[in-house]
């Protein structure tokens, strides 16, 4: 059977895989959440959903750095991989050797192929289809709320933020969220100053893949002052997979929480404040 993953790339199978390797976490738990716990064999350090399930799985290093020692003793007939969060001399050395189905996910309908893909490929078409009916289905629910300037981070030294062609830039989209540094690309690094001038009325500190945590907020506020920071769960705005089941309540949530906050603010750089 021939596929084409999210890349181009032609992908071969001989029949449904028995033995699969996934080496991106989102993608660890949406196999899981497809039913196919007896044909997963390997996973990342970083694969920990469902952390009973992930705990009795053979370990291949992590998502930029593969054991292809240990990736061989597990001879595995099917490998899922993503194009940013693996490393692109590993894949194609993976490629060589066996079937490497790799994902690219920039926005949800991209999220919606790629479930429905890996379905496909093993084999559990009618469960990824309810998946994405019933994704589909609660994004369907989220209001049309007024904007609010945001700053999303990622990482705290140096300071890098979510841009434009990020699968977090379609969430942000989501939750009625404008990104203000949505004209840049991809994961940009930015300077205080130009947090400043791009005048957020929010700042969102992601939960990974730096981890801010409580202790962040106070910093943050001191460094921007009279701009609120509120700590986010960067796996709903990040994971691609099952975990956007989880997406539409968060966001809502998210939403009445930020609504509170911005109204009835002033941005605090205005002239004459």
């Amino acid at each position: 059977m021939k596929f084409t993953d999210q890349t181009g790339y032609p992908v071969y199978l001989d029949g449904q895989p028995r033995r699969i390797i996934s080496l991106v976490p989102s993608q660890t738990e949406l196999l899981f959440d497809l039913g196919l716990d007896e044909e997963i064999v390997g996973i990342t350090r970083f694969c920990g959903r469902p952390a009973d399930k992930c705990a009795t799985r053979a370990v291949v290093g992590g998502t930029k750095q593969f054991s292809f020692e240990r990736i061989a003793e597990l001879e595995p007939d099917l490998i899922i991989g993503n194009q940013e969060e693996n490393y692109r001399e590993g894949i194609e050395r993976l490629r060589q050797d066996y079937p490497v189905w790799v994902s690219d996910v920039l926005t949800l309908p991209g999220a919606y192929n790629m479930i429905a893909s890996i379905g496909a490929l093993t084999g559990s078409e009618e469960a990824a289809a309810t998946m994405i009916h019933e994704i589909q289905s609660g994004i369907a629910t989220l209001p049309r709320w007024s904007p609010i300037r945001v700053a999303y981070f990622i990482w705290r030294s140096p300071l890098m933020v979510a841009g434009h062609g990020t699968f977090i830039q379609e969430m942000l989209h989501q939750c009625g969220l404008v990104n203000v540094f949505g004209h840049l690309p991809r994961y940009p690094e930015v300077t205080g100053a130009q947090v400043r001038q791009a005048r957020p009325e929010i700042l969102l500190l992601s939960s990974e893949p730096y981890p801010f945590s409580d202790r962040h907020l106070s910093e943050f506020s001191q460094y921007f002052p009279g701009i609120q920071p509120v700590l986010v769960d960067g796996q709903v705005f990040s994971w691609y997979g099952s975990r956007l089941l989880e997406a539409p309540a968060y966001l809502r949530a998210l939403r009445q929480k930020l609504n509170v906050l911005v109204k009835p603010r002033k941005f605090p750089y205005d002239s004459g404040e």
